[in-house]
């Protein structure tokens, strides 16, 4: 479940990859196949059907649903082949605000090293949700936050004030900059602890929850999985890694996210993962994974992998159940959509 259907993320906060360019690489044959690393992956966690192992090696691309955790998680694969060059692509997601931007995406803003307070300056919620902070209590919130938060919240606005709204929008930035200083000292054991309803939510047991249902990671990328799970007590050399924080129209309404975007780019192979650290709504976190490998036998190009994961409340039960079926449904679509915009804008840039 990604927020925007552009090419860039969300999404979680992906891998997948694959299409044959017929105009500069070679034409699909009976015994054309994969790159081995890609081979291995599609074969043994996508089981992917001749027929769709067929569209990819035929100039088509390939979303498709993979198992995750019933009450609580999606994820989607989807891959097509790319004529450009992976650092085509590193070079654009770098300039992750450019890069990210227009359509849902309403603001992208990389977070400096350390991270300041003005990088906050033009973080604003909705209107409804600074109203909602005013009634926020632990355990009953419209606005996903830790108890220490809400009570911050609850302790420094004068909600009598006619400045209120503004001094409800100043403490959150100043709370949003602590976390991301948190997070960047400590790892994953600074993620927050959702206290918006009755049930704690950890968001660093739900990231392991989530990475541990993607043994392929550790299995082709274990460099990139630890310092995932490790960051920052674990460096990744020759790799690059940023924040950015975004507000997307997400769902029915706007939202705010922090991600942690992670570029390990070595000979073979180019992994890009977004992980999100922070959402205001719907998400407890996510993991967006794109994988860029390169195809010799085919020429100049490269398949392109993308597989979003993500975890969120309110997909168990009956209703879940309908609701999480219309998740998947428009992650599906918006990862398809993701695929034909970054080829096509990669392709017309090169």
């Amino acid at each position: 479940m990604h927020a925007t259907r552009k090419s860039g993320i969300h999404l979680v906060g992906a891998i997948g990859a694959a299409v044959l360019v017929l105009v500069s690489g070679p034409l699909a044959t009976p015994e054309a196949s994969f790159p081995s690393l890609l081979n291995t992956y599609i074969t043994t966690y996508v089981r992917l059907t001749p027929a769709e192992r067929s569209t990819l090696l035929t100039n088509g691309q390939v979303t498709k649903l993979l198992d995750a955790e019933p009450g609580n998680e999606v994820a989607v694969f989807g891959a097509v082949w790319i004529d450009a060059l992976p650092g085509d692509y590193v070079r654009l997601v770098k300039d992750i605000e450019r890069f990210e931007r227009g359509g849902a995406l309403r603001i992208t803003k990389r977070i400096s090293d350390p991270p300041k307070l003005a990088d906050f300056a033009s973080l604003n919620l909705p209107d409804e949700d600074s109203a909602a902070l005013k009634t926020c209590r632990v355990g009953a919130c419209e606005i996903k936050l830790s108890q220490e938060a809400l009570e911050s919240i609850q302790g420094a606005v004068d909600w009598t004030r006619p400045t209120a709204r503004s001094d409800a929008m100043a403490v959150f930035r100043r709370l949003i900059h602590e976390y991301v200083t948190a997070y960047v000292k400590g790892g994953n054991d600074h993620l927050a602890v959702y206290r918006d309803s009755k049930r704690p939510t950890f968001v660093a047991t739900e990231f392991k929850g989530m990475i541990d249902r993607m043994p392929e990671l550790g299995e082709q990328l274990p460099e990139l999985k630890a310092y995932l799970t490790g960051y920052p007590h674990v460096t990744l050399p020759g790799g690059t890694s940023f924040l950015y924080w975004q507000e997307a129209q997400f769902g029915l309404k706007p939202t705010i996210h922090v991600n942690h975007l992670v570029i390990d780019d070595r000979p073979g192979v180019t992994a890009v993962a977004s992980k999100m650290i922070y959402a205001s709504h719907y998400l407890w976190t996510a993991l967006d994974l794109r994988v860029l490998v390169p195809d010799p036998s085919r020429g100049r190009g490269f398949w392109f992998v993308n597989v979003t994961r993500c975890r969120s409340d309110g997909l168990s039960g009956f209703v879940g159940r309908l609701i999480r079926g219309k998740v998947q449904n428009e992650a599906q679509k918006g990862l398809e959509a993701a695929l034909t915009a970054t080829k096509a804008r990669l392709e017309r840039e090169r």
